[in-house]
């Protein structure tokens, strides 16, 4: 009988219906049971997963639905999509309850979260990830190819960011953000740098200097222990065009992904926009090779999402660790509330937790 990994999902509002839509067209993944506050939510989704043929799911909603989700026996895989102040609890709960766990970005949003995560995961001995899609940018996986092979050098410097203009958004995103001091939204540049400089691994963030504009855009730069830096930038509030950045500067080579795609390597011709980016993506390795191509003959919207959707159901399948581990959705949240107290403290540095030395 072919394997399958059963799925439950918390929160169904715009992501959680769209990672509904995603998981259910997966071959491998059968999700079992889903929970929102509002019922409407959940009969929405119902009706999207009868329509692709997910025919035995649990239904929960109302305040404490998710906590009976946890609890169902089959389900392996708990996928959390509600909003960012609901994420630790429910993900160390799911834990408790023998789940592996996969959280939207940000997994947590002060340090005290953070640890709660990491110490859960360690208690359980289960997996926790955070679904950081960012890191799976087509453009990035060929950059990490090419990182792997030695091509760039030493990496000493890296540019992330989450720049969208969403003056007229009066969603979610705008609500949550409208207090925050520092970069309430981190993971989508942080991630793809910190891979590129293995933080977690051969080097670790020691420590961050955050500054906000009066608009609330936010600076902040981050030191590694090996004396490298990456520069964060969060900004809604002004018409600059979308970037992540993706940049980084190394002693052989430097490459970006925003505005322009550009790759120079030394001693050749600099290479932008399509020309870079196909020279970055002809070191894709097979399998994101496969994964793109089954993606464009499915007709997906949002291939990162496709690749990071399929190589989750692969490592549970084969029990294998996570892309992300929990120590990366920890380290990675935790700019959220450290940068803030930074513009709290006048601008002054402050030290970065490492995660991976949790007992």
């Amino acid at each position: 009988m072919e394997q399958k990994v059963k799925i439950g999902i918390i929160g169904l509002g715009q992501r959680g219906m769209a990672t509904v839509e995603r998981y259910a067209a997966i071959h491998e993944a059968e999700i079992i049971a889903v929970s929102d506050l509002i019922e409407g939510n959940t009969e929405r989704a119902r009706q999207e997963l009868l329509r692709q043929g997910h025919t035995n799911v649990s239904i929960h909603y109302g305040e404490h639905s998710w906590r009976a989700l946890c609890q169902h026996p089959e389900i392996q895989l708990v996928l959390i999509c509600t909003d960012w102040s609901s994420h630790t609890r429910m993900a160390v709960n799911a834990m408790q309850q023998g789940k592996d766990v996969a959280i939207e970005v940000p997994a947590a949003t002060s340090v005290e979260e953070c640890w709660q995560l990491v110490h859960t995961a360690l208690e359980t001995g289960r997996r926790c990830t955070m679904l950081e899609n960012c890191c799976y940018d087509t453009f990035h996986l060929g950059v990490m190819q090419m990182k792997a092979q030695g091509l760039f050098g030493e990496i000493n410097y890296c540019e992330g960011a989450y720049i969208h203009d969403l003056r007229s958004d009066q969603g979610w995103m705008s609500y949550t953000v409208s207090d925050h001091k520092g970069n309430p939204y981190p993971t989508h540049g942080l991630g793809p740098a910190c891979q590129l400089l293995d933080i977690n691994h051969t080097d670790r963030l020691v420590s961050l200097v955050s500054m906000s504009a009066t608009n609330k855009i936010n600076n902040t730069l981050i030191q590694t222990a090996l004396g490298r830096s990456i520069l964060l930038q969060f900004d809604e509030r002004t018409p600059r065009p979308y970037s992540r950045m993706q940049t980084l500067c190394a002693t052989k080579a430097y490459v970006q992904k925003y505005p322009l795609p550009t790759l120079q390597f030394d001693g050749e011709p600099l290479l932008t926009g399509t020309e870079a980016e196909l020279r970055v993506e002809s070191y894709h390795d097979a399998l994101t090779r496969q994964l793109i191509e089954e993606g464009r003959r499915m007709k997906v919207t949002n291939l990162m999402n496709y690749i990071m959707d399929r190589r989750l159901i692969t490592a549970v399948l084969q029990g294998k660790p996570f892309d992300i581990s929990v120590y990366d959705a920890a380290l990675w949240s935790s700019v959220t509330e450290l940068s803030a107290l930074s513009v709290q403290l006048g601008n002054k540095p402050v030290a970065i937790p490492d995660f991976t030395q949790s007992n």
